[in-house]
């Protein structure tokens, strides 16, 4: 195991990056934990408030990214460069766990939207562990030691896979072309693959061909139905689940 560390985490310079991933996950286990024991009103933990005013995690996590940030780029390399590493993960998981607040500007924290915060973190930790794992963006590390050498394979390389990823994206389907830029044959599957019905790739080449606009939506209703519900069970075990919302026949009532 400390070889293995040593030969692909400490010589080509990830230990920095590694520390901040594990500060990163760990700081969002223990966020969540807290905050789920203080809505089940159990433990010691309580809100932050001054002045009645409740101060959410993500404020202090922004002064530690932003310290984290600055310290690693002054530092570099060495104990200080590992040190900040672990200020910035702590900081950036205190800000991913409330990134639904910041998109809604509204505390959406335990609310369905919430669920965007949980999603935000799970793909985040994903691509962080692919560069871990030696993952080039654009698949340029799938280039041999000849091909790098000759700077037009690279830059045809990169472009290939960022137009694989771009149409992905107008499909519809972010998550694939995010992961498609370290993982390029995800974009690529995402790019020839059906859009997605409201996807502007469908709204713009879909409408005079109603069974393909067709064929796009019950492929699309088949994934959601197949998915969508194990996700939502994946995301409810990781960040809790959110509360009930009240049907519109009450909010009529109302």
């Amino acid at each position: 195991m400390g070889h293995w560390l040593e030969r692909n985490i400490v010589e080509p310079g990830k230990l920095p990056l590694l520390l901040a991933l594990g500060a990163f996950v760990l700081t969002f286990v223990v966020t969540r934990s807290v905050t789920r024991l203080i809505r089940a009103g159990k433990g010691p933990f309580r809100n932050v408030e001054s002045g009645g005013m409740h101060i959410h995690h993500v404020v202090p996590g922004v002064v530690l990214s932003v310290v984290g940030g600055f310290g690693a780029l002054a530092s570099r390399q060495g104990l200080g460069s590992g040190v900040f590493a672990v200020v910035f993960g702590v900081g950036a998981g205190l800000v991913l766990d409330e990134f639904a607040l910041i998109l809604h500007l509204a505390d959406v924290y335990w609310s369905e939207q919430g669920r965007k915060s949980v999603e935000v973190v799970v793909v985040t930790a994903a691509m962080v562990g692919l560069v871990l794992a030696g993952f080039s963006p654009f698949g340029v590390d799938d280039l041999s030691a000849d091909e790098l050498q000759d700077r037009g394979a690279v830059i045809a390389s990169v472009v290939l896979n960022f137009v694989f990823s771009l149409l992905a994206l107008s499909k519809g389907k972010a998550r694939t072309a995010l992961f498609g830029v370290v993982v390029p044959v995800v974009a690529l599957v995402g790019a020839v693959r059906l859009a997605r019905p409201a996807s502007p790739w469908a709204r713009r080449f879909y409408r005079r061909r109603p069974r393909t606009r067709a064929r796009a939506g019950l492929r699309a209703c088949r994934h959601d139905r197949r998915w969508a519900g194990l996700g939502r069970r994946f995301q409810d075990w990781i960040g809790g689940r959110p509360d009930p919302q009240p049907s519109r026949a009450a909010d009529r009532r109302s």
